[in-house]
């Protein structure tokens, strides 16, 4: 059974997107996190935003789709993620789990330990969504 999660790709306007590593783990994901029973995708988005990142609503979410990958921190595990795109510039405040957040570009982002989320369907959307610089 996968876990469901909403993720947010955001991109500053300048070719960067911006990627958090949660406390104690390696890898660099997408801001975002599991989807409360009571809650829509865009809900448990605007939630997590603010808590992880002190992104406060409203915030102008674009859907990107539905997409599945084996889940970074979570072994035997998958994630389906409902993945929005923001273009937003303003500067992260990691709290909660959060230990990191970086704004980085297409070729730092390849060298970084990521997510199978963010290797298999976010960096092919980085190109095809024109967010390179």
């Amino acid at each position: 059974m996968a876990i469901q999660v909403a993720a947010a790709l955001i991109d500053n306007g300048a070719g960067r997107i911006l990627l958090v590593r949660k406390a104690e783990t390696t890898s660099f994901m997408l801001p975002g996190g599991k989807i409360e029973q009571s809650e829509t995708a865009l809900d448990a988005l605007a939630r997590e935003l603010e808590e992880e990142i002190g992104l406060l609503p409203p915030v102008a979410a674009v859907p990107l789709g539905r997409f599945e990958a084996e889940a970074a921190n979570e072994p035997g595990h998958t994630v389906a993620a409902a993945l929005f795109h923001i273009t937003r510039p303003f500067t992260p405040r990691p709290a909660a789990e959060i230990a990191e957040a970086r704004w980085v570009d297409m070729r730092q982002a390849e060298r970084l330990p990521l997510a199978p989320l963010v290797r298999t369907h976010v960096l092919p959307l980085f190109d095809r969504l024109g967010l390179t610089s």
